[in-house]
């Protein structure tokens, strides 16, 4: 299988690494021409989200992504990359390939200061470690949406505070936090097994 990693900004050689550890054929997306590629799945990576839409659309590669999300390829996006898909974003009136029907808050948690590592459950896999890094946050979910991982943002956080971080809808699993960063390949396994 081949995985195509958008590397126009960010944190995406992790991803790669991670993903060829596992057996993965990668490339890095970087220009339209890269696009004449046939891809069985892509990454959306951390970064700065807004340098990343603005790059999408001067490379030309803002509309191809953007209609193969749409026609089904499967996606892993993380931090940046869930805020690149989001229909909508709650402090920002910019919306980039907006086909995953959820609400975002950019930099829930503050800024870098608002970092923090966690381990959690996420979905069926069990307990996987978390590393926030301005990180968003998804406040609300449309229809078929399924909530794969909520976690509390202080010790003494009572229920409503309570904060959605991983998210899949059909082919689109997006998290506000960084796998690409602990050893724990479980949410790649995961990704790989999307693509079968």
């Amino acid at each position: 299988m081949k995985i195509g990693i958008l590397a126009v900004q960010g944190a995406f050689i992790e991803h790669k690494k991670r993903l060829e550890e596992l057996g993965a054929e990668c490339f890095e997306i970087r220009n339209k021409s890269d696009l004449i590629h046939e891809i069985d799945g892509l990454v959306l990576p951390g970064g700065e989200s807004t340098v990343q839409g603005k790059l999408l659309k001067e490379l030309e590669l803002f509309d191809q992504l953007q209609e193969r999300i749409k026609s089904g390829l499967p996606v892993l996006a993380t931090c940046a990359g869930l805020i690149l898909l989001a229909e909508n974003l709650k402090n920002d009136s910019v919306r980039h390939f907006a086909t995953l029907p959820v609400t975002v808050v950019r930099n829930a948690f503050g800024r870098q200061l608002g970092s923090f590592y966690i381990e959690q459950e996420f979905g069926t896999l069990g307990k996987v470690p978390m590393t926030f890094i301005r990180a968003p946050v998804i406040e609300t979910v449309g229809k078929n949406v399924e909530i794969l991982s909520v976690v509390c943002y202080s010790e003494n956080a009572k229920e409503n505070n309570k904060k959605i971080v991983a998210v899949r809808f059909k082919n689109q699993l997006a998290m506000s936090f960084h796998p690409e960063l602990n050893s724990d390949n479980k949410i790649y396994e995961y990704f790989l097994e999307m693509l079968e």
